[in-house]
């Protein structure tokens, strides 16, 4: 039996870790770039190729900061001819129509880059400076906005002010000077332009994450007895037993004034179909298993559902224990900013909550983490921290409780205002990940998943695969829904279903590709692949021969290390390993980010090449017998890590 690691050596895998997770980022911005940043990537990615080393030396050179691009942009440097200032645009005079065009092609252009919705600040100047209004300004100011908003089709809903008076009115100002965040909102004209965030539930069994979906979801509060998480048990046995034990999905609807999209009706839940009409933006909530024993099932749909933000659910009485240390582990690996949410604060003492937070705030802080906790307590903190949360280094802290409903209106109005993010490439060949099957009656075989890149639209040609042999079949999308509402296209960062032409349920399974119809035909899929891997946990030493669970997105399958770069890796070391599937070939590209596990045993990593030859080892030494008997597919190894033997595919 694999012995306990040491504490040592557990920091150092903490420790590499927030290192790893960087050079992870830079990687992933080459395989998606920014528009600003895509045409240096271009030319340097051609001058690299793509299975070239020469990647991860230039990786620093395009390292990518959202927050000083932010920075930058509003001090307008890249901007040669002078700006009109935005004072004399929103206290225009009423009857100034061309005034009132630039503000609203001011907005519009706010409303595009993110993702069809802003927070404006009425007050200050792009580049910082303020504006000095007065109350009787400041009036003008947020009439002439909606105006401008309503000429595009938004609606603006008023977050804060300060100096104003009222509701929600801040902290005054030393100056006195009025000012506001307003968000606007696009209205959307059809199904497919609703904005979608996609936020992954994690936490330890009994913290009651599916409890606090059914209140956010239902808006009525929980009995204490678990009444609000009925609805979302996908099984008997999850009802009997209160717990999750799949990958349960629900939508939180807002509309474009803000308000959450709840029934007339006391008790009663809307229908999916019911939220996505009446929404302008959409929660989508992927709720997972906190039990030790659905930990497989917790890692394929933190991958495969790629959340935008992660959602860390501790209960008040029991603390940070258990499968939620390992959750918080994965978010961190994957690079998801992490929200907290502490519950059943009505139950819990005092000083148990007061130990609860301690200890959350130590682990936030550790190097492994490296986050800064904000506990947000009252209105215009939630504000202030949303609109911030671009920083990864952000991490928001709420105490609820789903029976007295305490706090739980901060964590609506932090959803609704929580800005979009996440790398997609609407420009890029078409790519679609599959995450679930279905065969559905007079309609046929469905196909769900995330649009990684592209667009597509209904009665296109597509290839789907790879199958056992690595081969991929043409078939086309006969329709596409979105939350269960019909649209014509679908595009890069969208979940979605597609319903195929030709294809039977039993061919298709999770971890396949849907791809754009080219004229070189469909792409080579390789049973082996080479990636910068980081080792978080392991007793030992692994070699080669070493077969661990690899996850890759929706991929899930055992893998065996053919070829180190180096006699053998130990915790907190980072190396460059050759793996071979063991079952089939996959679809990989380089920049996928990969998990894999064994036991106690876990690492990280991301994809440098597709494609492994033999006569160019990366020690520089020829892999020879041995890794031609992983190749076979030999059911029991001994690896020499633990000594435990491995079943293919267990």
């Amino acid at each position: 039996m694999a012995s306990k690691q040491a504490p040592h050596e557990r920091r150092k895998g903490e420790a590499a870790l927030s290192d790893f997770a960087e050079y992870v980022e830079r990687q992933q911005a080459l395989r998606y770039p920014n528009k600003a940043a895509q045409s240096q990537t271009a030319t340097t990615s051609a001058a690299a190729g793509p299975n070239s080393t020469l990647s991860s030396k230039i990786a620093p050179e395009v390292e990518h900061h959202a927050e000083l691009d932010d920075i930058l942009d509003s001090l307008n440097l890249s901007e040669p001819g002078p700006r009109i200032r935005l004072r004399d645009l929103l206290l225009s005079a009423p009857d100034d129509d061309a005034s009132l065009q630039k503000l609203a092609d001011i907005v519009g252009e706010r409303l595009d880059e993110g993702h069809g919705e802003s927070v404006f600040d009425i007050g200050f100047e792009n580049h910082g400076e303020s504006l000095k209004l007065t109350k009787e300004d400041w009036e003008v100011a947020y009439k002439r906005l909606s105006q401008a908003a309503a000429q595009i089709d938004a609606d603006c809903q008023l977050l804060l002010t300060k100096n104003l008076g009222g509701d929600l009115d801040g902290t005054p100002t030393r100056d006195g000077d009025v000012s506001g965040k307003v968000m606007i909102r696009r209205r959307p004209s059809a199904a497919e332009e609703v904005i979608e965030t996609r936020i992954a539930v994690v936490g330890n069994v009994d913290a009651g994450k599916s409890s606090m979906l059914g209140v956010l979801v239902k808006g009525d509060l929980d009995d204490g007895r678990g009444r609000a998480r009925v609805n979302l048990f996908r099984h008997k046995h999850e009802i009997e037993t209160g717990r999750t034990s799949s990958v349960g999905m629900e939508i939180m609807g807002f509309d474009s004034h803000g308000q959450t999209i709840l029934s007339d009706t006391p008790g009663r839940k809307l229908s999916w179909e019911e939220i996505g009409k009446r929404s302008a933006k959409v929660i989508t909530f992927t709720d997972l298993a906190g039990h030790e024993r659905y930990l497989r099932t917790t890692v394929f749909g933190l991958l495969s559902s790629s959340p935008n933000y992660c959602l860390l659910m501790v209960a008040a009485n029991n603390g940070l224990i258990g499968m939620s240390k390992e959750h918080l582990g994965i978010a961190l690996a994957l690079n998801v900013p992490i929200m907290v949410v502490i519950t059943k604060i009505d139950i819990c003492p005092p000083n148990i909550l007061e130990q609860t937070i301690t200890q959350i705030t130590r682990i936030l802080k550790s190097p492994g983490a490296r986050k800064i906790p904000i506990f947000i307590k009252n209105h215009e903190e939630c504000i202030n921290t949303a609109t911030q949360f671009v920083s990864q280094r952000i991490c928001p802290i709420f105490q609820v409780s789903n029976v007295t409903g305490e706090n739980l209106s901060l964590v609506r109005s932090f959803l609704n205002i929580l800005p979009h993010h996440g790398r997609y490439d609407a420009d890029a060949p078409f790519e679609f990940h599959v995450n679930d099957t279905f065969s559905v009656p007079h309609v046929g075989t469905v196909v769900s998943g995330i649009v990684k890149s592209g667009v597509i639209h209904a009665g296109d040609e597509v290839y789907l695969g790879p199958d056992g042999l690595g081969k991929f079949t043409t078939t086309a999308i006969r329709s596409i829904e979105r939350k269960r509402i019909g649209v014509p296209a679908a595009s890069a960062g969208q979940s979605a279903s597609f319903a195929l032409k030709r294809v039977k349920r039993k061919d298709v399974r999770k971890g396949m590709v849907v791809l754009s119809k080219t004229e070189s035909g469909p792409p080579k899929v390789y049973r082996e692949f080479i990636a910068e891997v980081l080792i978080l946990s392991h007793a030992t030493t692994i070699k080669t021969k070493y077969q661990a669970m690899l996850h890759v997105g929706p991929v899930s399958q055992t893998c065996a290390i053919i070829d180190v770069d180096r006699p053998f890796i130990r915790t907190g070391d980072r190396a460059t390993v050759a793996f071979r599937f063991v079952q089939r070939p996959e679809y990989l590209v380089p920049g996928d980010r990969l998990l894999f596990r064994e036991g106690r045993t876990k690492g990280l990593g991301i994809v440098k090449s597709v494609g492994y030859d033999p006569e160019r080892p990366l020690g520089g030494v020829n892999v020879g017998e041995g890794g031609d008997k992983v190749a076979a597919g030999v059911e029991d190894v001994k690896h020499e890590g633990g000594g435990n033997e491995v079943k293919v595919g267990a």
